[in-house]
């Protein structure tokens, strides 16, 4: 299969090149140039995680050199659960995504996406840094995926103040062949730093770079096999849809279960979750869509004005009726997503992160207006990366995943950097 660019000015590119290449060179996010079409007849006999996501992702690698190691990749890659579990109202579910190694649903693409890395990566070849902007989970995910990784590094930039501690540390804490910056600025400001790098053709001649963002093709297709394995479970044993409420920021996570649903997956309807951010919510109740700066919030790692995967969205539904009339999208304040940590305790004990308390908050809202069928809510991180915040709401400790104390039991350190394309460039030219 060929991949091509959003923007239409890049000429069809093969997988592999398009995962290690990150952003397109016209600018644009790397897309399928055919979507196949799967149907629930094609995952016969598939009843694992690694065996779907192989199942489904065995098209988009078709040709490709990276083809023959795509099972041994998944069976790498997806070696912990994402478990579909029934929520205290009827019919309603957690896919509960935070049981990697940083307890968030960003484990998945970035080992994917390291795995698939260190194959194209040749010896001798020079070292190939990996860039990431983070709001809160990506760059710890991407960091613990390809520490210590031969011929491979990575740069983390994240905002400074507007991530958790605990996110915090965990982005620090690694060293080695990971280098971390927190930048004096907001997600968005971090993420044009990214952009600038990868579009910065005589830099890339000194220093090869790739992307670890939700940009990256390397992540968005691995994301989509764990909407595929909980939508064919639920499929094989209540015979309906899945409907998804997904929270979202940057809408790569969303767009993961928007794309397995086009190529066939028995998913239903998708319901977009933001936070105050609602640049989302704001264009599919018929405003245009204008980025804008975003504002801190609860859900940390929800605070994107300028969600980038909205250019894949629109590659995917170009007129914009169609595009209002195939999703909804709602946005959720910081009251609300105290008052659903609290309350969801209190009255049933179910303890969810800020990010998943929006999607909670809004399936709520849906249940409120008679909205039937059977849905999940996208369960992005573990409440343990929150504890400032959930805590005092639950009145108790929330116990921390084994792999996620042993990141904070580490000594962590990170570099401050103004948000000046200048001075970053200058750092990234200058590594070892």
């Amino acid at each position: 299969m060929k991949f091509v660019s959003t923007r239409g000015s890049t000429a069809p590119t093969g997988l592999g090149a398009a995962i290690a290449a990150g952003l397109a060179p016209d600018g644009g996010l790397y897309v399928p140039a055919v979507l196949p079409q799967l149907s629930t007849a094609d995952f016969a006999g598939a009843d694992t995680l690694p065996a779907i996501a192989t199942r489904l992702l065995t098209p988009f690698f078709a040709g490709d050199p990276l083809a023959s190691d795509l099972d041994a990749i998944c069976t790498r890659a997806f070696d912990f659960p994402a478990p579909l579990k029934p929520l205290s109202t009827p019919q309603d579910h957690v896919l509960e995504l935070f049981h990697g190694p940083t307890a968030a649903f960003k484990d998945f693409g970035a080992r994917f996406l390291a795995e698939c890395l260190s194959r194209l990566q040749k010896n001798g070849q020079r070292p190939l840094t990996i860039v990431v902007a983070t709001s809160g989970d990506t760059g710890a995910a991407v960091a613990a995926a390809f520490h210590r990784q031969p011929g491979l590094r990575v740069v983390v930039l994240y905002p400074d103040g507007r991530v958790s501690p605990r996110q915090a540390h965990q982005l620090g804490c690694f060293g080695d062949n990971i280098t971390t910056f927190k930048v004096q600025g907001s997600f968005d400001d971090c993420q044009a730093l990214v952009k600038q790098a990868l579009n910065d053709a005589d830099l890339q001649a000194i220093t090869p770079l790739s992307s670890a963002n939700s940009i990256s093709l390397g992540r968005l297709l691995p994301q989509m096999s764990y909407y595929a394995d909980a939508s064919l479970r639920h499929w094989r044993t209540q015979g309906e849809p899945l409907n998804l409420v997904v929270p979202t920021g940057n809408l790569g996570n969303a767009f993961a279960g928007v794309l397995a649903r086009a190529v066939g997956l028995p998913i239903g309807r998708i319901v977009l979750a933001t936070n105050a951010n609602d640049v989302l919510p704001a264009y599919f109740h018929g405003a245009p869509y204008t980025p804008r700066a975003s504002v801190p919030t609860l859900a940390n790692a929800m605070d994107v004005g300028a969600p980038s995967n909205f250019e894949r969205l629109r590659w995917l539904y170009p007129d914009d009726n169609t595009l209002r009339g195939s999703f909804q999208a709602h946005a959720v304040e910081d009251a609300t997503i105290r008052d659903t940590i609290r309350q969801r305790n209190d009255a049933h004990g179910e303890v969810f992160c800020p990010h998943t308390a929006t999607a909670i908050a809004i399936l709520a809202g849906l249940r409120r207006e008679g909205v039937p069928g059977h849905w999940a809510v996208a369960a992005t991180a573990h409440p343990a990366k929150f504890e400032s915040i959930v805590e005092p709401l639950v009145g108790r400790p929330v116990a921390v995943p084994a792999a996620l104390a042993e990141l904070l039991a580490r000594p962590a350190h990170a570099t401050p950097m103004a948000a000046h394309y200048p001075a970053f460039r200058e750092r990234l030219a200058q590594l070892p």
